[in-house]
C-alpha cells in the first residue's frame, strides 16, 4: 500500500464522517462506534500481503495517518467530532429558530410575565331612572365597576348609557324579565359581585283608604321585586364563593307613621327578610346589608302625591291628609330641612357594596338616624308624639 493510497481512504472517511453528521443522534454514535475500528485492507493490500519476498518497509507518518492507529488519526477524529458537534448545534439553533415562530416565544426564554385581563367588578342595580338609583350607578362607575343599570323605560335611562353604564330594561314585577337580566348580566360581567335592589315607591293615604289592589302592587314592586331577583342572583353568587345584596329600605322600616302603613309594611317586610337572608347566606360568603334613609330630595315625592288615593279620600280622615302635608314641608323630599341628597344616600349604598365587612344596616340622614333610636321608645310614648302633631297640624 502506498502512502497516497492511505491518504485517500483516509480523505473518504473523513468525507462519510462529515456526510453522516446530519444524521439522529443514535446513528451518530453508531458512526463513532464504526471509526473506532481499523478500516479493512483493499485488495492491493491483499496482494502485497501474498507476496512472501516483499519484506514490508516500516510505516512512514503518513502511513500511521491512514491506518488509524497513530496519533494522526486521533487528530483526524477530534477534528470530526468537531465538525459534527458544531453542525449539530447549528441545526438547534435552526431548530429552535422554527420554534419560536411557531409559538411566538422560545422555551429557552423566560415566557413573559402574567399579565392577564383583570374583570371588573359587577353591579347590578334597579330603579335607576332618577334620584338614588341614577346616582348610585354614577358612583358605581366612577369606582371603575362594570355598572347595569336597570329602569322599565330604557329611554329614561340614556344618560347613564351615554356616562359608560349598560341599561336594560326591567319591571320588577315580570318574573321572566327579571330572570333574563340577571343572566344578561352575568354574561356582560362575568359575574354578579353585588345587587341593589332600590326599584320602589310609596303607596300613602289611611289603610281605609288604601284599595286591595293598590296593597297588593305597593308589595308586588317593593318586596317581591327584590325577592325575585335575590332568588335570581343567589345560585351565581353562591357559585362564586361571594357576593353582595344591597336592599334599600327607608327610616319606616324600623318606625311605621300614620298614613305610611302600606308603603310602612312593605319596608318591613324587606327587612326582616334581609334579617333572615343575611343569616341563611353567611356560609357562602354572601352579605346582605339594608339601606335606611330618611327622606330624600328626589321626585320620589311627586310618586307618594301621585299615589295619595283622591276620590276614595274618606272625609274622617281630612287632619290626617293635612298632617301628611305639613310632615312633607317640615322633613319631606320637597326642600325640607330634613331632607338628606341622592349622593348621600348612594355614597352609603357603595360603601355597603364595597366595604370588606359592612354592617347590616346603614341609616342615612337625620330622620334616618333618628329611626334607630325611635323603635325603641315605647309604644305608648310614639303614640302620643303622633297625637300631639295633629293637634298642631
Amino acid at each position: 500500500m502506498t502512502s497516497a493510497d492511505d491518504a485517500d481512504g483516509a480523505d473518504e472517511r473523513v468525507d462519510g464522517a462529515e456526510d453522516s453528521v446530519g444524521d439522529e443522534p443514535e446513528r451518530e454514535t453508531e458512526s463513532d462506534h464504526d471509526r473506532s475500528e481499523p478500516p479493512e485492507p483493499d485488495d492491493r493490500s491483499e496482494e502485497s500481503e501474498s507476496e512472501p519476498d516483499t519484506e514490508p518497509d516500516p510505516p512512514s507518518d503518513d502511513e500511521s495517518a491512514g491506518d488509524g492507529t497513530g496519533p494522526a488519526s486521533s487528530d483526524v477524529d477530534s477534528d470530526v467530532r468537531d465538525a459534527e458537534s458544531d453542525r449539530t448545534e447549528d441545526e438547534s439553533a435552526e431548530s429552535s429558530d422554527e420554534r419560536d415562530g411557531a409559538s411566538g416565544y422560545s422555551t429557552a426564554r423566560t415566557p413573559p410575565s402574567d399579565d392577564r385581563y383583570v374583570r371588573k367588578d359587577c353591579v347590578l342595580i334597579t330603579g335607576c331612572s332618577s334620584g338614588i338609583g341614577r346616582a348610585s350607578a354614577r358612583a358605581f362607575l366612577a369606582e371603575e365597576w362594570q355598572v347595569i343599570a336597570t329602569a322599565r323605560n330604557v329611554a329614561d335611562i340614556e344618560e347613564l348609557d351615554e356616562a359608560g353604564c349598560t341599561t336594560l330594561e326591567l319591571d320588577v314585577t315580570d318574573h321572566d324579565q327579571v330572570l333574563d337580566v340577571v343572566e344578561r348580566t352575568v354574561e356582560i360581567g362575568g359575574a354578579i359581585d353585588c345587587l341593589v335592589n332600590n326599584a320602589g315607591y310609596a303607596q300613602m293615604g289611611p289603610i281605609e283608604d288604601v284599595p286591595m289592589a293598590d296593597l297588593h302592587r305597593q308589595f308586588d314592586v317593593n318586596v317581591y321585586g327584590p325577592h325575585r331577583l335575590t332568588r335570581a342572583a343567589l345560585p351565581h353568587m353562591r357559585a362564586q364563593g361571594e357576593g353582595r345584596i344591597v336592599n334599600v329600605s327607608s327610616v319606616t322600616g324600623r318606625v311605621s307613621f300614620p298614613g305610611s302603613g302600606a308603603y310602612s309594611g312593605s319596608k318591613h317586610a324587606l327587612e326582616a327578610m334581609s334579617d333572615s337572608l343575611r343569616a341563611e347566606v353567611e356560609e357562602f360568603g354572601i352579605d346582605v346589608v339594608v339601606i335606611e334613609p330618611g327622606p330624600v330630595e328626589t321626585n320620589f315625592s311627586d310618586r307618594v302625591d301621585d299615589e295619595l288615593p283622591e276620590a276614595g279620600r274618606t272625609p274622617a280622615y281630612e287632619s290626617l291628609y293635612e298632617l301628611y302635608d305639613d310632615m312633607q314641608l317640615i322633613g319631606g323630599g320637597s326642600g325640607g330641612p330634613f331632607a338628606s341628597q341622592p349622593k348621600d344616600v348612594a355614597a352609603a349604598i357603595l360603601e355597603a357594596g364595597t366595604h370588606p365587612e359592612p354592617p347590616a344596616r346603614y341609616p342615612v340622614g337625620p330622620l334616618g338616624q333618628f329611626g334607630v333610636y325611635a323603635r325603641y321608645l315605647p309604644d305608648s310614648l310614639r303614640d302620643a308624639g303622633y297625637a300631639l302633631l295633629r293637634k298642631l297640624s
